[in-house]
Order: structure tokens, then C-alpha cells, then sequence
């Protein structure tokens, strides 16, 4: 019986996390995989409303005020979603983590990172993902894709230097942290879900 495990996808704006949300699913379900799929900010109702708050346009908050509120919006996830589920033996895939909060509210506005560390050890008391699969690409590209493809939110409409700041500060943690794995996203997407296909395989092997 495999055991319960975490995975988060992470990556700037329009590095194509969500192009390979439902090959992922419908791997993991082909392996046998009993898997709960989710989202932060969001995941839950409040979630949800927390989210809509913080990606709308016309939003104005402090920068301390944004992460507090990226992190109840966490604690909310973690009681109700990802921590029951864990529980239970479910593995959990969720849209982003604790990771893009380093990321967006620490590389990219500058907060320090070790009052975001304070945050997530009193929200997540230790809990980590197993893997975090974070998707790659130059911001130049993210920036072509989102341009083409949707209206962009209060984040995505941030200057080319801030994401530049995001993408460095994933880089950063990915370096230090065995349990990323980089994936260049800018590969073909038949590329990309093979590579995606065999490491899951052997992530499950290992459960």
C-alpha cells in the first residue's frame, strides 16, 4: 500500500504549471493513486474568497498584509484539505505552496525571508512537500505566454523585474533543496509530460 504523499507545483506566471495539471492527474490515477488536487491561494471557501481578494486588480494591501493573508489562507488549506487527506493516505497535488510565498512575497517585494520562515513554521509545524515540481522558464517567454493567453491578475501585471526577482528566488531554493526538481518548461509539452510520466512512476515506486 503506498503511503500518503505531498507534491506542489511551482513557477512564475505562465511558466505552464497549469497545461500539465490534468496529464499529471490522470498519471497518477493510470499508477493507482488516490489523489486529492488543489490550489493556493485557495483550496478551500475562504480560500477561495482570500484568493480573489489578493489576485484582483484593485487591490491595495501592505506587503505585510498580502503574506498574512497568503498564510491564513495556508492555514485554512492545511486544516481542512491537505492535512485530512494526509491523513487518510491520499497524495496531495496542490498549485503552489509555501514556496511561492519565499518567491512572490520575498523575491519578488522584497520581504525578508526569515520573517516568511516564522510564518510557516507556526502554519505548517513541520510539514514540507515530498516534491515540488518547479516548472522553468525565462520570464522573457512566461511574459509572451501570459500576453497571449489571458487578462492578467494584480501578480501577473507586476513589472519584468519583479518576476525576474521570483524566478531567481525559486532557482535559489531549488539549489538548496533536494526535493525540487527543475523542469524546463520550455520543452515541448510531449517532452515535458514524459519526463513528467517516468518521475512520477518512480516517485511512486518509492511510496
Amino acid at each position: 500500500m503506498m503511503r500518503a504523499r505531498f507534491i506542489t507545483l511551482e513557477g512564475v506566471d505562465g511558466a505552464g504549471k497549469s497545461t500539465h495539471l490534468s496529464f499529471i492527474q490522470n498519471t497518477l490515477a493510470q499508477l493507482g493513486v488516490d489523489a486529492v488536487f488543489t490550489r493556493e491561494p485557495g483550496g478551500t471557501a475562504l480560500g477561495e474568497r482570500l484568493r480573489e481578494l489578493l489576485l484582483a486588480v484593485d487591490t491595495r494591501v501592505s506587503l505585510e498584509t498580502e503574506t498574512l493573508l497568503m498564510f491564513a489562507a495556508r492555514e485554512e488549506h492545511l486544516a481542512q484539505v491537505i492535512r485530512p487527506a494526509l491523513a487518510a493516505g491520499r497524495w496531495v497535488v496542490s498549485d503552489r505552496f509555501t514556496d511561492a510565498t519565499f518567491a512572490y512575497q520575498g523575491g519578488g517585494r522584497g520581504l525578508a525571508f526569515d520573517r516568511i520562515e516564522v510564518l510557516e513554521e507556526w502554519v505548517q509545524r513541520g510539514l514540507q512537500p515530498d516534491l515540488t515540481l518547479l516548472f522553468d522558464v525565462p520570464t522573457e517567454v512566461a511574459a509572451a505566454r501570459m500576453a497571449a493567453s489571458r487578462n492578467l491578475d494584480r501578480f501577473e501585471r507586476e513589472a519584468a523585474d519583479f518576476h525576474r526577482r521570483v524566478r531567481d528566488a525559486y532557482l535559489a531554493r531549488a539549489k538548496d533543496d533536494p526535493r525540487f526538481v527543475v523542469i524546463d518548461s520550455t520543452q515541448p509539452i510531449t517532452v515535458i509530460q514524459q519526463a513528467l510520466a517516468q518521475l512520477l512512476a518512480r516517485f511512486a515506486e518509492q511510496a
